[in-house]
């Protein structure tokens, strides 16, 4: 089984790009974030006709997330991370994926810091811990998967320096991720790779993606009944090369299907 998770920086702006990456990749569950499109405007007809089933949270111009898969039953269980009912961004979808919990997440990015943006991104990882922590009580497969706007450490950044006081890389932003895998969540590509430098995200600016000066910012956090399973793991940054196309790269992780 393949699991995929992809930002695509508007989702009807680069609906080739996505159709496209569907059609090589062919993952079963992908987790999609940054639709910048409302509910009515989500291009469902497209998404079935590549052969996905869907459940999405729209927001008109800004965020969205949407989980998609190809043969496994797909029923949402819930799109408000509790904790503020106030609160009004789509960032958060959550669906029983065959017999597997699938979170999808698109954590506010928290720039610039400090500021009210920065607690905004604090709180928010505050209530993904609670929550994160009641899905592993219920000791079943749960991926948490999407663009946590964090990099853990410093091989996920290329230039550390530069990025001391930024939201993504602040001491208590990571700190705040390190206690939600110290529940007992494995973030998965690191596991595969423990040592080595990979990213998922490139900037449009200062020629990026060519001088490889990218973040990994984009993850995978498995639940322990998952992590025996893991296979391999990776990230697609040829699609980051391909014109018209998302800043981000698809990530993805294969593993053996979960049992019931």
């Amino acid at each position: 089984m393949k699991l995929a998770t992809y930002n695509v920086n508007g989702i009807n702006g680069r609906l080739d790009v996505l159709l496209r990456w569907l059609e090589e990749a062919s993952p079963d569950i992908v987790c999609l974030q940054e639709l910048k499109a409302p509910q009515d405007k989500f291009p469902i007809e497209a998404i079935e006709k590549a052969g996905y089933k869907a459940v999405w949270h729209g927001q008109k111009q800004w965020n969205g997330v949407a989980i998609l898969s190809k043969d496994l039953e797909i029923k949402e269980i819930g799109r408000l991370l509790p904790g503020d009912a106030e609160d009004g961004q789509s960032r958060y979808l959550e669906a029983l994926v065959g017999e597997m919990v699938v979170a999808c997440i698109y954590l506010p990015n928290g720039n610039p810091a400090p500021g009210p943006k920065l607690d905004y991104k604090l709180r928010w990882l505050e209530r993904l811990s609670r929550r994160a922590e009641k899905l592993l009580e219920h000791k079943i497969p749960v991926i948490i998967a999407g663009d946590f706007n964090v990099m853990p450490t410093e091989l996920d950044v290329y230039k550390p320096e530069k990025y001391e006081d930024d939201a993504l890389f602040r001491t208590e932003v990571r700190q705040a991720f390190h206690e939600l895998l110290g529940q007992g969540w494995t973030d998965a590509l690191r596991y595969l790779y423990p040592y080595e430098k990979m990213y998922t995200f490139w900037d449009y600016f200062r020629n990026a993606y060519a001088r490889n000066a990218g973040l990994r910012i984009d993850h995978f956090l498995l639940s322990p009944e998952l992590l025996p399973k893991l296979k391999s793991g990776g990230v697609d940054m040829e699609v980051r090369g391909w014109d018209k196309t998302s800043d981000h790269a698809p990530v993805w992780i294969e593993f053996s299907a979960p049992s019931k």
